[in-house]
């Protein structure tokens, strides 16, 4: 798995179809991620990110790096709405929530979505083409596509004027940073994913001054970390590694390798988001301390690691 990979270096895949028009860039595959993704989407001037959809299992995160448009939300039988969007802007979609897309303005649009690899209880019964999804089920592999189908519907109804933002929309400079000015760690960190009304997974947005650390270095038993550099460069501290990192490096941390980490800013600063999956049962460990945070319970406390395991009580 690589310490780091920059979306440079990633390549795209375009999808046109109808109104449907994007290039996605599968960002966490490419850093290693194994049970959430993190894809980068770009939309065509005018175009469609994709068919308006509801997730059933699983928790959408969006952040919007450039250009503008519109998020496009059915809020009810027949009661479409649309919501202006543009850089620095975190969009949440809970699972079994409203039908949303996203509808690039006349420069495009430019968002990453970070969402959880959910497994689904369906079945595919490959012999008789059927794929079972709960009390219902569908054919396989008939044309057209999905993506065809929603062409052929034609372009969501978009209302004449743009409507109030919703909770589930927050600008990261209108979210209150908490501040943190130790001799070490330093940063202003904005909690973008709990303002917008997120439930299962986390985003944050983090400014780091030069030569800090955004915090002590860490590791987690069980949530899974995506980080996205938007501006600066410093280094990823991985282990006893330090990696050279800029603006569009992105870094995937995996549960339970026992390898901590964290970024400290370069003589420019360093600004990131953190993505992240909320588990009770996480146990993170802070080695510079010994230090072990019992995340379910809010509990903190320090250990002393065993010299050898004789398997005696």
């Amino acid at each position: 798995m690589p310490a780091a990979v920059h979306w440079d270096d990633v390549e795209g895949a375009r999808r046109t179809v109808g109104h449907l028009d994007s290039t996605w860039f599968d960002l966490g595959s490419a850093a290693g991620s194994r049970e959430v993704g993190l894809s980068r989407i770009r939309v065509e001037p005018g175009g469609w990110s994709t068919p308006a959809h509801v997730e059933h299992g699983e928790e959408e995160i969006f952040y919007v790096l450039a250009g503008s448009g519109l998020s496009w939300q059915d809020e009810g039988p027949g009661r479409p709405a649309t919501h202006e969007i543009g850089p620095g802007d975190c969009l949440v979609h809970v699972t079994v929530g409203e039908l949303h897309t996203l509808h690039a303005g006349a420069g495009g649009l430019d968002v990453l979505a970070f969402g959880q690899r959910a497994l689904s209880g369906g079945a595919w019964l490959a012999r008789a083409g059927v794929a079972w999804i709960g009390p219902t089920w569908t054919t396989v592999g008939e044309e057209p596509s999905p993506w065809e189908r929603e062409a052929a519907a034609g372009p969501p109804e978009v209302p004449a004027q743009p409507s109030a933002r919703p909770a589930t929309i927050v600008n990261a400079a209108d979210v209150a940073p908490t501040t943190r000015n130790g001799a070490t760690v330093a940063r202003d960190r904005r909690d973008l994913g709990l303002a917008a009304g997120s439930v299962r997974t986390g985003l944050k947005h983090l400014t780091l001054p030069p030569g800090k650390l955004g915090v002590a270095p860490h590791c987690h038993s069980a949530e899974e970390e995506i980080f996205v550099v938007l501006e600066g460069s410093g280094e990823l501290l991985l282990g006893d590694e330090e990696i050279p990192v800029r603006a569009g490096h992105v870094v995937a941390r995996p549960p339970g390798t026992g390898v901590a980490h964290t970024f400290r800013a370069g003589l420019d600063g360093l600004i990131y988001l953190a993505y992240g999956t909320r588990v009770p049962n996480d146990i993170c460990f802070y080695p510079r301390s010994g230090k072990v945070s019992f995340q379910g319970v809010g509990l903190i406390g320090r250990i002393e690691p065993l010299d050898y395991w004789d398997g005696e009580d």
